[in-house]
């Protein structure tokens, strides 16, 4: 995951000043020096990187740290609270148009992502609830328009194109097309250029001036660091720019992108690309991006995604079942399903506190016992999965062998089952502990 190596490197140099009851000048300056070569070595800009930690430090030996009973963690409350504002400090929103449809026009280089991101963002405000049509724009790539088509019939969403047409012309059409068939967002997926050139921005600024584009959105891929900080950069200063989209930050990439973009440019990023399905745009929230490099977590992300990818009938359900103490392996299963479509196992730890943290070979232990488990139930039967009492030594046996695994392990689900129907009970006799459970109070 990106800033997984700089949330390491922080966290280590944090301990050092969590081992001292009083700090120094000298122990914060020791400390800033190894977040300075984190963010270095996480390609943060070199100017932006100087200025963070001058700011920090001023903060840091002022009299809010220093006479403070929990020195440590008032530096960590800093760098926390700077790195959100470099980040951005507010969620920056999609400004919509006050009348006729909402154009968001996507520019970027070649291999950033950026048709599939035009599908990602049409698929997100189709399920909020609008009505959106991609454009075509793209008249050079090879099969750029056959890409647009597949991913945006993936999404769901409709696709206006023209072949090989002018996409000034293109642009044009699609508005109006968007404002006869009551289209409130119209995305324009522009072409690209394996490097920027005069041509490339002569188009786009032409489309700028022929159809009322609210937001001009650039598609960066993480990976490239900051050579994309820079390409950012130029795209601003010719044809200006409302935001930004950082893809592949799901990669094994250092994250100096995300945190220079802001700082050199101006311009707030507005989404962030996480994998590679349709659904893996999430809006971008500054300050729950600082609380994940910090190893705080994220849970506010993870129970949106939860709430995305949930089935409200089969949660409730659920949630009736446990209170009824009828919740059965068959509903363990279902629940399995449903972490798996939030991303598996290490999709939902790195946004737990200290998730970040966590070391590559943990994350991959939790992923297998969580297939384990899975591959225990699935050998059940189905009388078994409903009623796991009747699982005697020559079933567990027989289920053991079926899921490739040892009778501990079938014997360990079972009591960790038996335990949670044992909570399920107690529950069940408070339902306002119950409640409260559930809304994680």
């Amino acid at each position: 995951m990106a800033f997984e190596s700089l949330s390491q490197k922080l966290s280590n140099a944090f301990k050092k000043l969590r081992s001292k009851g009083k700090l120094t000048e000298e122990d914060i300056k020791l400390a800033m020096r190894e977040v300075r070569i984190a963010l270095l070595e996480a390609d943060v800009n070199m100017f932006v990187a100087k200025d963070f930690i001058k700011t920090v430090s001023e903060r840091a030996m002022g009299a809010e740290v220093m006479e403070s009973l929990t020195p440590a963690q008032q530096v960590i409350k800093i760098v926390n609270e700077e790195l959100t504002k470099l980040m951005g400090s507010e969620n920056s929103r999609v400004k919509f148009a006050n009348k006729g449809p909402t154009i968001i026009m996507m520019c970027g280089l070649q291999g950033a992502g950026k048709t599939t991101h035009t599908a990602k963002l049409a698929k997100m405000y189709l399920k909020q609830g609008h009505r959106p049509l991609v454009a075509a724009l793209d008249i050079y790539r090879p099969a750029a328009i056959e890409q647009l088509e597949v991913v945006a019939k993936q999404a769901g969403v409709p696709v206006f194109q023209m072949g090989k047409t002018d996409p000034v012309i293109v642009a044009k059409n699609a508005y109006n097309h968007a404002k006869d068939y009551g289209n409130d967002i119209l995305i324009l997926d522009t072409a690209g250029r394996l490097h920027i050139d005069e041509q490339l921005m002569a188009e786009l600024t032409n489309i700028k001036n022929t159809v009322p584009v609210s937001e001009t959105l650039l598609v960066i891929d993480a990976m490239a660091g900051q050579d994309s900080v820079n390409v950012a950069k130029h795209f601003d200063e010719t044809i200006g720019l409302d935001g930004v989209i950082i893809t592949k930050m799901d990669g094994d990439t250092r994250g100096g992108a995300a945190l220079s973009v802001k700082a050199v440019t101006g311009k707030p990023i507005k989404f962030v690309g996480t994998g590679e399905k349709l659904d893996d745009l999430e809006t971008f929230h500054p300050d729950r991006m600082a609380s994940r490099i910090l190893g705080m977590g994220d849970v506010l992300s993870l129970i949106e995604k939860a709430q995305d990818v949930q089935d409200e009938k089969a949660a409730a359900e659920a949630a009736k079942k446990m209170m009824q103490n009828k919740f059965d392996m068959n509903d363990m299963l279902a629940q399995f399903a449903q972490v798996k479509k939030m991303g598996g196992i290490s999709a939902m730890v790195s946004m737990l506190p200290g998730g970040s943290t966590l070391k590559e070979d943990d994350e991959e232990a939790a992923e297998k016992e969580f297939k384990k488990i899975e591959a225990i139930i699935l050998s059940m039967t189905t009388k078994e999965r409903e009623k796991p009492s009747i699982i005697d030594p020559k079933r567990k046996r027989r289920i053991a062998r079926g899921s490739g695994t040892q009778v501990q392990d079938v014997n360990r689900l079972l009591r960790q089952f038996e335990q949670m129907q044992k909570m399920m009970k107690q529950f069940s006799k408070n339902p306002k502990a119950f409640g409260r459970m559930l809304r994680g109070r």
